[in-house]
């Protein structure tokens, strides 16, 4: 079971326990105080005494009883404050523990989990375990204080009557445990519905632009309603499981006033208890209604916090298949080479890389090309050990990465990635989102070599302008020179590009295949690319299909050799006039004439 770490002081609970206690105790005295002040008024009317003898002492009663229920008051907006104090910390502790397990979660969760769904644990759940501290726990001690206060005052002073009176509680918690037990399913629906309903919000969010461009916002919306209909539906469900339960509350409190009216005003008529007993009676049944009333919502809140708690705990309590070794150390480099050896890796069961070995270190950057589905992008993600080997093993400079805490791992192993995520920040906080204290020369010379730099400066507020949600304010090419500058500027010692130049024009490509072949003298350098002209400065390519290296060697020697690597040659290669027949390689790109990707 995951822990909760919050800074919730003990002494916040004791005072909410204490308002309840005194919340109580004022509010049983009462039904006490009423019955004394019937009972001394009719005594004094019965003695003959003056009338307003009797009018005062009725009078002194309602300010005393005025007194209690102010103290009553108070004691209850303690009872609340600390209640409503204390979920807010509950919800704060496990929000930020929830948020820090998603951060900390392997790349195989994600790559299967929903974003709604873990957005709606988030957010309806945290808020359903939220109420809990105060309509859950508080409320519930404070109706056992109340009842049990009430029983044994109603007891002591005719516990015929008491018993009688009382009858209805066991029958009404009965009651409210199947009610609790229906309630908690049905919210369990509800929430996993939610998840599906953000799901589906997430996902037309982010895709506004292919709804709108092949006109599905009719699809969108139909989709959208059917899923917001079936929580509609278990929202009714949960409605009729309150109000079923309230309506026999209500009935069965009727039936209790009634029997205590009928066996009250007996006892009365036969002069065994007085009329300010029977007022006493009546009070604590009235003064029991409320709390009795509020039993559909403590069983909702309590419905709903199990329900939620237990989504919540069933990813608190997922392992963390990528962690730190108990014994592991910081990551040193010294030269930088990167090995794989005999490295095999599946997705489920599912092979995906099989005994893949080769040596990549600065000054001999490796090329990695192959057919989509074949392994490349696996293979980067290795490396930074977003997931764990099957068998083999990946070393830097002889240590082993599962060996290297995390984080000394990631600082010196950049992945640079095709989609590229970019912040709503500043283009400066974009760039420099790794290392945000690095210097403003740093960033612009980063900017310079991923050739963003000249784009940047013509924008309106230059390296403070504002990049839009997901970069969409960037072209897809601008997005990639970005998350280029972005790895750059933290100076790794391993530089992975996995097809992070694929929405850049050709000639812009090459100034920057240019500036990352001079980096790598200095830092061990894969590229991973469909298009071949990316890879003519790699030193060895590597051909991957189905997992396997199949061919490697040299870009003229691959070709020599008239393998799957010439094929795939051959394939990017393009006529320059349909009527010469001409052919010219992608490879004589012109140079950059300043266009926008």
């Amino acid at each position: 079971m995951a822990k909760l770490t919050t800074s919730t002081s003990p002494w916040l609970l004791i005072f909410g326990i204490l308002a309840i206690l005194g919340t109580s105790i004022f509010f049983v005295l009462i039904p006490v105080l009423l019955g004394n002040a019937v009972d001394e008024a009719i005594s004094l009317v019965d003695s003959g005494t003056n009338t307003d003898a009797a009018r005062s002492a009725l009078l002194d009663a309602a300010l005393v009883i005025i007194a209690v229920s102010v103290l009553r008051g108070v004691f209850a907006y303690g009872q609340m404050y600390a209640g409503e104090v204390l979920g807010q910390k509950l919800a704060t502790a496990l929000r930020n523990q929830y948020y820090e397990k998603l951060q900390r979660l392997s790349f195989s969760f994600h790559d299967s989990a929903h974003t709604g769904n873990l957005m709606s644990r988030g957010i309806s759940d945290i808020d359903g375990v939220r109420m809990f501290p105060h309509t859950g726990m508080l409320r519930v001690l404070y109706l056992i204080l109340l009842i049990a206060g009430s029983a044994y005052l109603m007891l002591t002073l005719d516990w015929q009557l008491g018993l009688l009176t009382l009858s209805f509680v066991p029958i009404v918690a009965f009651q409210g445990t199947i009610m609790r037990l229906r309630s908690r399913n049905i919210w369990i629906q509800i929430q996993e519905q939610m998840g599906i309903v953000n799901t589906a919000l997430q996902e037309n969010l982010g895709g506004v632009r292919v709804v709108r461009s092949f006109a599905g916002q009719q699809h969108e919306e139909d989709k959208f309603a059917s899923s917001s209909e079936e929580v509609r539906g278990m929202m009714d469900q949960a409605a009729e499981i309150r109000a079923s339960n309230g309506s026999f509350m209500s009935f069965s409190l009727l039936v209790a006033y009634s029997v205590l009216l009928w066996f009250g005003g007996s006892k009365v008529i036969n002069d065994e208890m007085t009329i300010g007993d029977l007022t006493r009676f009546l009070t604590f049944l009235g003064l029991l209604q409320m709390p009795i009333r509020m039993l559909p919502m403590l069983i909702n809140s309590w419905a709903r916090a199990s329900s939620g708690g237990s989504r919540l705990f069933e990813l608190l309590d997922l392992e963390l298949p990528i962690r730190n070794s108990p014994n592991a150390q910081p990551l040193k480099i010294t030269e930088g080479v990167l090995r794989y050896e005999d490295v095999s890796f599946s997705y489920g069961d599912m092979p995906v890389i099989k005994n893949i070995s080769f040596e990549a270190r600065p000054g001999h950057t490796i090329g990695i090309v192959g057919p989509p589905g074949s392994g490349k992008t696996t293979i980067a993600q290795l490396a930074p050990r977003h997931y764990n080997l099957d068998s083999g093993r990946i070393t830097i400079d002889g240590q082993d990465i599962n060996g290297v805490t995390l984080e000394s791992l990631r600082q010196r192993v950049r992945l640079v990635q095709q989609d590229t995520f970019l912040f709503r920040d500043t283009v400066s906080d974009n760039i420099a989102y790794g290392e945000p204290d690095a210097e403003e020369s740093r960033i612009i010379d980063s900017a310079e070599d991923a050739k963003l730099h000249q784009h940047i400066s013509g924008m309106a507020e230059g390296y403070d302008s504002m990049v839009g949600e997901r970069g969409v304010s960037l072209s897809g090419g601008q997005r990639q020179r970005m998350a280029i500058a972005r790895a750059i500027v933290l100076q790794p010692k391993v530089f992975i590009f996995d097809d992070s130049t694929s929405a850049i024009d050709a000639a812009t490509e090459r100034l920057i295949r240019e500036q990352i072949a001079r980096r790598a003298a200095d830092a061990t350098t894969i590229i991973i690319a469909h298009r071949l002209s990316t890879l003519l400065s790699a030193d060895e390519i590597l051909v991957i299909d189905e997992g396997s290296i199949i061919e490697r060697g040299s870009h003229e020697e691959l070709l020599e050799f008239g393998g799957r690597y010439r094929e795939m040659h051959d394939l990017q290669v393009r006529p320059t006039d349909d009527l010469s027949g001409d052919w010219i390689s992608v490879d004589d790109a012109p140079e950059p004439t300043g266009a926008d990707d």
